[in-house]
């Protein structure tokens, strides 16, 4: 299906009263399912935030293409209604992650400008420099899971294994040291949660603002190889580059994003590998000829098929539009939504609800699309392409120590699960698989 975005003046532009409207599951208890139901519903769908905050989101990935490109479109929460009406206050559940001021919710010279010293420290000649140093930290991770196992011999990837490599490789580029780290972990996991009380809400805001203080006064002090220290020099240089708050936010969004969404990424890989085993035959298979390329495959399926990202917020348009003959008007709030169009029937087929890494068309939106395009999709796709690599190889006969559903994480935008119990070692009851799945070195 494809659908055009024009003005609403557009004589068959539907009024929003009459388009189907979907309360969101803060809990995000199913995503795909909920996403079934939004599909099933429209290309443009209304839906609702917690505490009853209307929205949109567009189902199909062609219109959507269309929104996130529209010159029309911003990603400023201040040109969001409910904002300006007062309707959102500042102890929402969603707070932390709508009103910021970094380069995420920025538009036009102001987004490059925040954006522009990120991408500088995240060149792909950056990243190959830095890339032995990250698959000696994989390694030492990847061998020490064997000692976090439970008197069961059950070890938590996601505690383990998905959690330690990208938040200690973020923290080493942006130069958070490692006594911030558990607290800075905490408190991205709370901004990310959409089940938050109010009071929550508030105090988190106020230690993110302490422990970014923090930090720029460590690095003022101490400079280093670090994009902290690098903003900070920049600003000395130029006093009107960076405002204070845009100094904290940039470092925040790097710390936040830089590592959440690798969690899930590794977290959804592993499970879907584990899952279909006849696709980990196959990647292993493929792996003997070409690891780098076998591994990539797993990466980009996974961010189509379980994108880490269910929903991201969000952006407003300035002027009335309309997508797929549906008036959209200024100002409302619209989700992409990325987990659901990851399996777009219409992009991927009558198998888009099936995981295959060796599938031509792995083209996909898990990292978003036009100028905020996500600035750390290349450090994210290589730390996952030599984690799953490493720990796969390491550990052949790896299988989940849980038989039931996982627990989901109580967000609308983080799509992962809370824990991912397995066990790293041969199993008891069965001969080696490596026979089958060989481990290659």
């Amino acid at each position: 299906m494809t659908a055009t975005t024009d003005r609403a003046d557009t004589p068959s532009a539907v009024p929003a009263d009459q388009i189907p409207c979907i309360t969101l599951d803060p809990h995000g208890t199913d995503h795909h399912g909920e996403a079934e139901r939004m599909r099933a519903a429209g290309t443009v769908v209304r839906v609702l935030l917690p505490d009853g905050v209307p929205a949109w989101t567009i189902t199909r990935t062609e219109p959507l293409l269309e929104v996130l490109n529209h010159p029309d479109i911003s990603k400023n929460w201040h040109n969001w209604t409910c904002a300006r009406n007062g309707d959102i206050p500042d102890d929402w559940s969603l707070t932390g992650m709508l009103k910021v001021t970094n380069m995420v919710t920025a538009d036009g010279a102001a987004h490059q400008r925040l954006r522009r010293p990120v991408t500088r420290t995240l060149t792909a000649r950056r990243l190959q420099e830095i890339r032995p140093r990250i698959a000696n930290l994989i390694n030492d991770v990847v061998d020490a899971l064997p000692a976090h196992a439970d008197a069961d011999g059950v070890v938590d990837l996601r505690q383990h294994f998905a959690y330690p490599i990208p938040m200690a490789v973020i923290c080493e580029l942006v130069g958070v040291p490692a006594a911030k780290r558990p607290q800075l972990r905490r408190l991205v996991e709370s901004i990310f949660r959409s089940t938050t009380s109010a009071e929550e809400v508030v105090q988190t805001q106020a230690d993110i603002d302490q422990v970014l203080g923090e930090i720029i006064q460590l690095r003022q002090d101490r400079p280093g190889p670090d994009l902290t220290s690098d903003l900070i020099a920049l600003r000395q240089n130029d006093p009107e580059a960076l405002t204070d708050e845009e100094l904290a936010g940039t470092l925040w969004v790097m710390i936040a994003a830089g590592h959440e969404t690798t969690v899930s990424l590794l977290l959804n890989a592993i499970r879907a590998l584990l899952t279909h085993p006849d696709q980990l035959i196959t990647v292993r298979r493929r792996a003997a000829d070409d690891p780098d390329d076998a591994w990539a495959a797993v990466v980009e399926e996974t961010l189509r098929y379980d994108a880490p990202i269910g929903n991201f917020m969000a952006r407003y348009p300035l002027t009335d539009i309309t997508v797929a003959g549906v008036t959209i008007p200024a100002g409302d709030a619209i989700l992409a939504p990325y987990s659901l169009l990851g399996r777009d029937p219409d992009q991927y087929g009558a198998d888009a609800q099936l995981f295959n890494p060796s599938r031509a068309n792995m083209r996909h939106l898990a990292f978003g699309s036009g100028p905020h395009a996500c600035p750390g999709a290349g450090l994210a796709r290589m730390e996952a392409t030599l984690a799953l690599r490493a720990l796969f190889n390491r550990y052949p006969d790896m299988y989940l120590a849980s038989g039931g559903d996982l627990a989901p994480v109580p967000s609308l935008f983080s799509n992962s699960v809370q824990s991912l119990p397995v066990i790293v070692t041969t199993r008891p009851d069965t001969a080696s698989s490596s026979a089958a799945s060989p481990n290659i070195a």
